[in-house]
């Protein structure tokens, strides 16, 4: 038993020895420079790699697309090596041409990465229409503020003989007659004809002959 103890602690010995001199030995530097070269080199390649895909420190500064057709649009953020998209806008605005860009996102003179996506709101051809409210035998007052509700505007306001005094009993768009159900462009100034609180004079005919 106890030789048995003895010739595992000479083996341990032996072996703890021979590994000592492994790592002295030149076998053990050239296979340590060897892995560390590996190492490298996987090091080098990895991050050639990541710098290719990725277009590292490499950015795109948007241009600014405010006020261009889609057409001119797509030409120039080809250029650009960028992408895009473009969304649809339900609110005219009449400060920009029809079908043109009104906003970007990246904004422009913003720095990206080459392939970024941008995201564009084209202008529509027009104000979306919306429905004349019903006015008729309206007052004066009521009537703006339900015309003011659904995006139309009182330009004038014309009076004639009639006894609801400031009762809407007529409307006009452009000088022509139009009724409650209608369809506009929003943002349209229409006239309304109210009375004047002022009977006619074919109304007192009228009054009269009955009598």
């Amino acid at each position: 038993m106890v030789w048995g103890h003895l010739l595992y602690l000479s083996g341990q010995i032996i072996s703890m020895k021979n590994f000592f001199n492994f790592l002295k030995s030149k076998t053990f530097f050239i296979q340590l420079g060897l892995a560390l070269l590996v190492l490298i080199i996987v090091i080098f390649v990895t991050l050639r790699y990541l710098n290719n895909t990725t277009n590292h420190g490499e950015f795109v500064e948007v241009p600014d697309f405010s006020k261009k057709s889609v057409m001119d649009m797509r030409k120039s953020i080809e250029e650009a090596g960028l992408r895009y998209e473009v969304l649809d806008s339900a609110n005219y605005n009449p400060d920009y041409p029809r079908f043109s860009i009104i906003e970007q996102n990246p904004s422009a003179g913003s720095k990206v990465k080459e392939n970024r996506k941008i995201y564009f709101t084209v202008n529509p051809s027009g104000y979306k229409k919306v429905t004349v409210p019903k006015i008729i035998q309206v007052t004066k007052r009521n009537a703006s503020s339900m015309l003011k509700a659904v995006g139309l505007d009182v330009q004038r306001v014309t009076y004639v003989d009639e006894l609801g005094k400031d009762m809407v009993y007529q409307i006009k768009y452009k000088g022509k007659y139009i009724k409650p159900g209608d369809k506009l462009p929003k943002t349209s100034k229409i006239e309304l004809i109210c009375g004047n609180g002022s009977i006619t004079e074919r109304a007192v005919i009228k009054s009269e002959s009955e009598d």
